[in-house]
Formats: structure tokens, sequence, C-alpha cells
């Protein structure tokens, strides 16, 4: 042995290097010994320990953090850097830097750092289980079954034959080694791949949903593979000779967790939550249960995580104490202690040890061996059951996943001294390689093909009222839901036009959203008794939408929960308005009514979310803005309904024809009382706009037409009046909607935004218009200083020709490789600027649209 004291006040290390890593030789005495200490100082190991630990803490999320940022852009999952974090401190790079050594991670506080790391790696894996929901396995579909397996079954062998392959390695191998680093192969992580799925926005597609389930098949046979290499083999890598009590007492104890455990704990919360409140009792006692079965698991013979895996699975998938232990856990988990765990995981690797013992050219054999083995043998299975190329091929590379359970893996073959330094390190750098290529590689090379829904009824002007109402309306938060569930309740569903819902609850993709969560739920709920549900953000929005059609058999509501980044959101609004063939899309204003009546600063992203869907909907858009549509006078003081006053002020263009269907559509309900204000221009106000005058002229012709046919339908109608105003400019179009505004009190403004359309009748009031996305009459009856109670809705008629404008236009405004992301997100800015989004449907509906407009003017 060889003696290397760091100076005279540290303890001395005796370190000998092995195939198993550096065995470190010192006097533990050194530890409690009382040295010579100056007032306030202690000589405990405690005052010693604590500054060091929390200094590694500090270096460990300092180290994580700017990785991440500087991988993150390059369509890099955590999961990089999470590895380049621990192989930045390994002996290679700086772990043997004197000052590393002596002043942040050293040898005698090894054994602290380890404590802490397997601990959040044993919540880790908790939340892991916590985040699976089964319900997602379809055993019933052989695709991602057959998927899986085989690549297990190809896998295991494969890596048993890489393993033991000569000169990859030490030549004494032992059979536990082999069992860890197959199965560290063959994984794929479920987690990792649900949010490269997010990302790359593939959750909905046919492709996606199978690799998920795929995967979360391949987890699950991961860890049986895992406990059988932990019941196996003894802690010192040898067989096990009593393998079949530990199988036994483990088989027993999943047994427990599944018929006495999880019913337990739901019965448990049925009789203490009260009105769907949980108190942090609740939490700390699922916590502490964390440990304990993981205690129970290390005592059967298996390691702990596999209790805490377990514990997580038994816990009630709807209930809302899951998002509870999500808020108190993970940022805290993964944001602070996790890294920890990372930092371990490199100090274990030894590039320049392991390149003493295998050949350069054999260690990129076994490299591109190990990440081509999956994606193959994928490959050829999904070409088998007639998928097409590139789903096949994308398929491939997302089996190929890895993500912290292959870490969780090597370490505990690294623990057993099933696998030497070089063997580890050997795979730690394979798992980095698969990595690397995964995410990076679909994003550029694979662009799924959609299948085009070509539909007819893309805006409300072509519902006769006889056809289907499909309305797809989003949700941010639950104080949205209350303004659009009145609008959707006054736009009179009947048996003959029956108004068919789906209500999306737009989240964001952050760093604690679960996996579970980021799966689109698109079935129709039961409708369970709401007061015996304990209910979640998500759960109270789906019940408010639903409680809509328990009075009324017209209307029917489908729920839907949508995660994505705020960047990327708008795709799957459009997605799923294309899916479910919707022709008007419903959105709450960014703004949100303050206590005094006001509308406050609201949120920025949102704002840009509603920009990007009225360029890219394949359908109408309406934006509503809310001033307490729930709160209009609902009954009178005889307990009669009172009529809600709508007004649509129509001033001309595709965008108020659009509105003005929207209004007709309400009147026939004893409710609604319609008056609908004309804009007509005055002659002073042709003569001096010009050009805007004579494209007035042009739409004319259709909005005379449209105006004609709604007074001729309505003329016997008492609930409507119609009024036309002639005015000379912008400001005397206010000062009449004033006017209006002082002597009948509206309950809601219906208007067009008026893309992409001048009119005489607005002149000047565009410069100094701060929403865009409302257009000149919208922004000006949404400012605060014009009217404080009547709500708007603003409307745009989808028009293929202007949606491809519209998308040119933010092409043009994007700067080349400026990827913003968000940390705990890792929102992406969209890749639609070489194709926009879902254009190829363009060209078939510019002559359908050129026909209809023509079609207007002669009728």
């Amino acid at each position: 042995m060889s003696s290397d004291p760091f100076n005279t006040t540290e303890p001395k290390y005796e370190i000998e290097e092995s195939r198993f890593g550096k065995i470190v030789c010192y006097d533990q005495q050194l530890l409690f010994e009382k040295r010579e200490q100056k007032g306030w100082e202690s000589g405990s190991t405690l005052a010693s320990s604590l500054p060091f630990f929390i200094t590694q803490l500090f270096v460990a999320n300092l180290s994580y953090r700017v990785i991440y940022y500087i991988t993150r852009p390059l369509y890099l999952p955590p999961f990089v850097a999470q590895i380049l974090c621990g192989l930045l401190f390994s002996p290679s790079v700086l772990g043997n830097v004197d000052i590393v050594i002596q002043h942040i991670f050293p040898y005698r506080f090894t054994m602290v750092l380890e404590t802490f790391a397997n601990l959040a790696l044993v919540y880790n894996i908790f939340l892991l289980g916590l985040g699976m929901d089964l319900r997602m396995v379809r055993i019933t579909e052989f695709k991602p079954v057959i998927i899986a397996f085989a690549g297990l079954f190809v896998a295991l062998p494969v890596g048993a034959a890489l393993y033991y392959l000569p000169g990859n390695g030490h030549p004494e191998k032992i059979l536990a080694g082999c069992v860890f680093w197959s199965v560290s192969l063959a994984c794929t992580n479920f987690p990792d791949l649900a949010r490269i799925l997010a990302d790359l926005k593939l959750l909905r597609s046919d492709m996606g949903r199978t690799a998920m389930c795929a995967a979360i098949i391949t987890d699950l046979c991961t860890w049986v593979l895992l406990v059988f290499g932990f019941a196996s083999f003894t802690k010192s890598g040898s067989w096990n000779i009593r393998m079949p009590y530990v199988l036994f007492a483990t088989a027993i104890f999943v047994v427990f967790c599944i018929f006495v455990l999880r019913p337990g704990i739901k019965w448990i919360f049925s009789k203490t939550v009260k009105a769907g409140h949980v108190g942090d009792t609740h939490v700390w006692f699922v916590l502490g249960g964390v440990v304990l079965c993981g205690l129970i698991t290390d005592a059967c013979g298996v390691h702990s995580i596999t209790g805490a895996f377990l514990f997580g699975l038994s816990i009630p998938h709807d209930h809302i104490i899951r998002n509870m232990i999500e808020e108190k856990l993970h940022d805290f988990l993964a944001g602070i202690l996790m890294p920890l765990f990372y930092i371990i995981c490199g100090l274990r690797a030894d590039i320049g040890f392991m390149l003493q013992y295998t050949d350069k050219f054999m260690m990129a054999f076994v490299i591109c061996s190990s990440f081509l083995v999956k994606i193959v043998t994928t490959v050829i299975v999904s070409l088998f059951m007639r998928m097409p190329m590139r789903d096949a091929l994308a398929m491939g590379a997302l089996m190929n996943t890895k993500g912290t359970l292959s870490l969780v893996v090597l370490n505990a073959g690294r623990d057993t001294k099933a696998l030497d330094s070089p063997m580890y390190t050997h795979m730690t750098i394979a798992l980095l390689v698969m990595s690397l290529v995964v995410e990076p590689l679909l994003a550029v090379a694979y662009k799924p093909k959609k299948k085009l829904a070509h539909y007819k009824h893309r805006t409300v002007q072509k519902i006769k009222g006889e056809t289907e109402f499909r309305v797809l309306a989003c949700v941010h938060i639950l104080p949205n839901v209350s303004g659009i569930a009145n609008l959707l309740q006054v736009s009179n569903p009947t048996k003959q036009s029956p108004l068919n819902v789906f209500a999306i609850h737009l989240v964001e993709l952050t760093g604690r959203t679960t996996a579970s969560l980021l799966i689109m739920n698109d079935e129709c709920k039961p409708k369970a008794n709401f007061s015996d549900r304990v209910r979640a953000d998500s759960d109270q929005i789906a019940e408010n939408f639903e409680a809509m059609e328990v009075n009324n058999d017209a209307m029917m509501v489908q729920t839907i929960t949508a995660v994505s980044p705020y960047t990327t959101m708008h795709e799957d609004i459009c997605a799923l308005a294309e899916d479910k063939r919707v022709c008007f899309i419903i959105l709450p204003y960014h703004k949100h009514l303050t206590p005094d009546g006001r509308m406050g600063e609201g949120n920025s992203s949102h704002a840009d979310i509603n920009q990007n869907v009225l360029n890219h909907a394949p359908c109408s858009v309406g934006i509503l803005v809310d001033r307490g549509m729930a709160m209009v006078r609902s009954e009178s003081f005889r307990g009669e309904a009172m009529k809600r006053e709508v007004a649509m002020l129509f001033v001309g263009g595709p965008d108020d024809r659009e509105a003005l269907s929207y209004a007709w559509r309400m009147v026939g309900q004893h409710v609604i009382k319609l008056t609908v204000v004309r804009f007509v221009p005055g002659r002073e106000a042709l003569l001096s706009s010009g050009k805007v005058a004579a494209e007035y002229e042009r739409e004319k012709q259709v909005d005379d037409e449209c105006i004609y046919e709604f007074n001729f339908k309505t003329m016997n109608d008492s609930s409507v009046k119609y009024i036309e105003k002639v005015v000379n400019d912008g400001q005397d179009t206010i000062s009449t909607i004033r006017e209006m505004e002082d002597n009948n009190s509206y309950d809601l403004y219906v208007v067009g935004r008026g893309y992409n359309s001048d009119s005489p009748v607005t002149a000047g009031l565009n410069d100094w218009s701060s929403s865009p996305e409302l257009g000149t009459i919208g922004d000006t009856l949404a400012s605060s200083n014009f009217t404080m109670h009547a709500s708007v809705l603003v409307i745009q008629q989808y028009s293929a020709v202007n949606r491809q404008a519209a998308v040119a236009a933010a092409t043009a405004t994007t700067v080349p490789g400026n990827n913003q992301e968000s940390v705990d997100g890792g929102a992406k800015v969209t890749r639609d600027a070489e194709a926009p989004f879902m254009k190829s449907m363009y060209e078939d509906e510019e002559e359908d649209e050129e026909e209809e407009h023509q079609y207007g003017i002669h009728r």
C-alpha cells in the first residue's frame, strides 16, 4: 500500500487500486478525535461533516443546472445532463484534482454522501412507481406486447455476449455481472420516453401510444429481472443459496401490496379525507411508508428500492394525495438531492482505468452494438406488424431510451461487486451515447404524417341549424370554466343541432409532471357522484363541464387533459380540433377580472398560445373576455329567468359574418335577447378611405346577402332587434358603442376579429391596439376604461388563405436557432419554420373558399 497524506491537519489515507475501484484506508478515530479547537469550533463528527456535505450539495446542484442549461437547447434529455454531471467529477476529469479531493469530496466523508444519495434514490424510485399508471397497459393490444418482449428477449442474450466478449474489460468475470449488465442494456425508461414524446408532440400519435405501452411493459419486466438478480446473488457477487426463500418472501410482499396495502390505503383515505382536503399528516405517513416498505424488502433480501417502487404503485391513481406528494417531494428531490446520486455514479466511473482493460476499438464496437440491438430488433418486429418504415425507425429509437433506472441497475451491480469498475464505466458511457442520439435523431428525422381529416363544417356559418355543433373549449385554470360554460349553455343546443363539447384542460409541462399525466385522456368519464369523489384541479374542471349535460339531453361533454410546453401547446389544441372535427374553438382571454372590476396583467404565455391558435387553427376560433358571465343576473325578483342582453356589432368581413352566425345561433332561447348593430360608413368616410373603401365595397356584397338572410328569418322574432348606424371613422364608432352601453346595459358583446380586413368605420383605431388577437373592436371593448361588466366574445372565421399567410408571417419573424428552453419543463420553440402546421390541406380548401365567396355574391 502507498501512503498519500495530504497535509498534517487532515487524516492520512492509504489507497490501493483494484478492479473494483479504490480501496481507501484511514483511521476512523480521527473523525472523533478532539483536536485543538478555537472558540465555538467543535471536534465532533457532525461539525466536521456538515460543512463538507453542504459544499457537496451546492457543487452538485450548480454543476447539474449549468450542464442542463447547456444541453437542453440541443434537444438532449435531462438524463444526458445527469450523466455528464457525474462524469465531471470522475477520477478521469476532476476527481483527482487536489482541491476536489481535499475540500469538496474527501474520502472520509464518502459514506455520508452515499447515504443521502441512496435516500434520494429510494424516494425517486417511489415517485417512479407513483407516476406509473398500469391502466395504460392494454394486454388486448398485441403490438406493444410483442415489441416489448422482442426487445427484451433479444437484448438480454446480446448483452450477455457483449459482456463476455474477449477484450471487453477484465478477463475474470462472474455471472452476476452479466445479469446486471444485460438488464441495464435491455431496459427502457418510461418517464424519460414519455417526456421525449411530449417534447416532440408525438404523444397522441399511434406510434407514441404504442411506445408508451411497450415501455411500461418493459419497465415491469426489468423490475422482475432486477428482483431476480437481487435474490440470486449475495452482496459479494456469489450465488445466493437462500434464493428460494428470498423470492418467496418478496412474492408474499407483492401479494400483500396488491390485496392488502392498496385497498387499505384507499379505505383509510376514504374515511379520513373530508371534502377533498388532504392534510399534511396524510403526506407524512405516506413518506414514512416509503422508508418502511424499503426496510421490509431489504430484510427480505432484495434492495430497498423494490419496496419503494411497490409502495408507489399501491397509492390509488385517482387520489389527490398523488398530486400533493408530487408537489411537496418532487422539486426538493429532483432539484436538491438527486444530483448527489449522479455525483456518486460519476465518482465510481474511471475512464482511464477502464482503458487499461478495454481496447478502444472493442469499446466502440460494444457501444455501437448496444445501441443498435434494440433498434434493429424493434424495426424488424414493427415492419413485421406492418408499421411504416418511418414509424418503425422511430419506435426503435424510442425503445432505446435510457434513464435513471439504468443507472440504478448498474449501481446495484456495483454495490454487490457483480460489476467491476471497467465494466461499470463502459456501460455508463454506452448509456450516455444512447441518450445523446435518441431525441435529436427523432427531432430532425421524424415528422409524423398526420392523416388529414377532410370535413366541411369548419365554420359556424356552415352549420345550418340541423347539424351537430362540435366545440373545443380550452381552459387553463378553474376560474376559466364558469364563463365558457355559461357561453356554451346559451349557445342553444337542440335535438336538431346538438352541442358536442370537448373540454380540454391545458396543463404546462414542468419538471414535476408525472408521466401518466402526459397521456391525454379523451374517454367520456362516468357520471359518478361528485360529492363522494376526492377532486384534484383537473377533476373539478371536468365535473363543472360534465354538470352541463346533466339536465340537457342536447348536450354531450367529453373532458380531456393535455400536458404540453407552453410554446408548443397550440399544436395539441389544433391537432385535437382536427381529430374531433370541431367547427369552433373557444379560448379564454389571458387577462382575468380583478376584484375591483378591472382586467389584470394576465399571463403572457397564454396570450402567445391564443395568437398561435389563431394562426394555425383548422376551424373558427373565439376568444372569450370573461367579466363574470356566471354572475350576470340569472333570476328576477319574481323567480323568473331574466333575459340576457347580447349585442352583436357588425362591421363587415368574414369574421363579422361568422360572429353574426354564432349570435344568431343563440336566438330561440327565451332567456336571450339579441341586438344586431351594423355600422355603415358614411359618404365622407368612403371618399377618404381610398383602397380600403374598394375592399369594403367588395365584401359589402356578401355582407348584404348575409344580413338580408338574417333579417328575413328573424323578422317575426320579438327577441331580435336589428339597427344600422352610419359612422364616418373609428372615433364615431366608439362614441356610438358608448351611447349604446349607456342606454342599454349588455351582458355579452359578440364581435368579429376583423383579421386582414380593414374598414372605413374603424379608421384610426388600429394605431393604439394593445391586444391584436382581439382585433380593433374587440380590443376596445375589452379595455378597462370602456366597460366594466360586459363580457366580450371575439370570433375569427376559418380561412385557409389567411391561415397560410399568418403562418408565413410568423415564420418570417422567427430567428433560426433561437431555441428558448424552460428548465422545468424543457419547452421547445416549435419546429414548424420549414413546414407550416398541417399545411398540406391548404390547397384543397382555397378553391372551396373562393367558390363559396363567389356564390355569396351572385346568390
